[in-house]
């Protein structure tokens, strides 16, 4: 069991930097769908990944390895994908999950947060007293490109008092792959977008 968890824990260097070997078998376990869902995107399909529970237990161990001991209250997660990873993670670091969630989906009272996208407009919601001022917030969801969701959730989090740790993806484009800000707030990507 001790030489499983050591051998898990090896690190191999790459160019100067330091790789987890968990990361191949990620990469791998993605698959691209080309021209969808119009010509020329190439999609990141994730749901091969979450077929593979010892993959998606990875992605979720690395996520986990680098947030506990960061005194993380809240882990929100953005609508759809981040409710995949959010709440594993915020259940192993012991922190509660908070969905941000696109519009007339929560029941109650809630704060908003409008922002622009490529192709047009859209809201995140979250109930209103699901943060506490000053508690330590991780976002978390699936994939960044321009960065326009991510960023709406750090000013939501901000407008109801939190304090945004960092924002975590699984895929992001090669820009977020290395010491990438949003807002001011770190984006720790695990793997970039194939193409």
């Amino acid at each position: 069991m001790r030489e499983e968890i050591k051998s898990k824990m090896v690190e191999k260097e790459i160019n100067g930097t330091i790789e987890d070997p968990r990361l191949k078998a990620i990469t791998s376990s993605i698959r691209v769908v080309p021209d969808f869902p119009k010509p020329g995107i190439m999609f990141n399909d994730i749901t091969t990944l979450l077929l593979q529970p010892k993959v998606f237990k990875d992605v979720i161990d690395m996520f986990v390895e680098r947030y506990k001991g960061m005194r993380i209250h809240a882990v929100a997660g953005i609508e759809a994908r981040g409710f995949i990873f959010g709440p594993p993670v915020a259940l192993a670091i012991e922190a509660k999950f908070i969905p941000l969630r696109k519009p007339k989906k929560l029941p109650g009272e809630v704060i908003s947060e409008k922002y622009v996208l490529e192709y047009g407009k859209d809201c995140l919601e979250m109930h209103v007293g699901a943060l506490e001022a000053h508690e330590r917030v991780l976002i978390i969801d699936d994939f960044v490109a321009t960065g326009g969701t991510m960023s709406a959730a750090i000013r939501l989090i901000e407008r109801a008092g939190g304090e945004v740790v960092e924002c975590a993806c699984l895929l992001g484009l090669p820009k977020f792959k290395e010491s990438c800000k949003l807002n001011g707030k770190p984006v720790n990507v695990l793997v970039e977008c194939l193409m």
